[in-house]
């Protein structure tokens, strides 16, 4: 996995902050049972699944490989697999 840069881009680690402070705060108002609360950090779970989507269409997550680096890599999987056999 060194060779990725899965999960390390700016739209995944704002998403992934706002959705846990969002659980932290459903979590408090949970156990101090405050309905009200509880879906506004619900709310706030939500906002950050959208504020990452919308990080990464602004272009700030992790670049979709074109299909020939892809087609490329499948092949030499395949190549290795089978000489190992």
């Amino acid at each position: 996995m060194a060779g990725s840069s899965h999960g390390h881009t700016p739209a995944a680690w704002t998403g992934s902050i706002i959705t846990l402070i969002g659980f932290c705060v459903a979590g408090v108002f949970m156990v101090a049972d405050n309905p009200l609360g509880f879906w506004a950090g619900m709310a706030v779970i939500l906002l950050g699944g959208v504020v990452g989507g919308a990080m990464k269409m602004a272009g700030l997550g992790t670049p979709k490989e074109p299909d020939s680096v892809v087609q490329a890599r499948d092949r030499a999987t395949g190549a290795e697999a089978r000489s190992a056999a």
